[in-house]
């Protein structure tokens, strides 16, 4: 059987990753596949500590989480796909569309 530890430092390395891709990138894919990979990182984490506990309760919230996140991606990319339509870059300071 694998340590819980394993599990965790996994989930960390994937959530420093996904926090890196978010901060430094400027295209709104990557920005939005780091969003992803953070929320898939915490799932991760729910489902060892649901596993170690022997309850079902973080596996439960890890479905309402990847519901959350499936409805965040078909939104967020149709924003995408309506930005790079309009502005012809997916490029994030370049995207002012609120700005007068």
């Amino acid at each position: 059987m694998v340590p819980i530890n394993w599990y965790i430092v996994l989930s960390a390395i994937l959530f420093g990753l996904g926090v890196v891709g978010f901060v430094f990138k400027r295209n709104i894919i990557t920005i939005f596949m780091s969003i992803e990979l953070m929320l898939n990182a915490v799932n991760l984490a729910f489902v060892a500590f649901s596993r170690m506990h022997g309850e079902l309760s973080g596996q439960l919230f890890v479905f309402f989480v990847i519901v959350v996140a499936a409805a965040e991606a078909a939104v967020g990319l149709a924003i995408v796909m309506l930005i790079a339509r309009n502005r012809e870059s997916l490029n994030v300071e370049r995207v002012d569309l609120l700005k007068l």
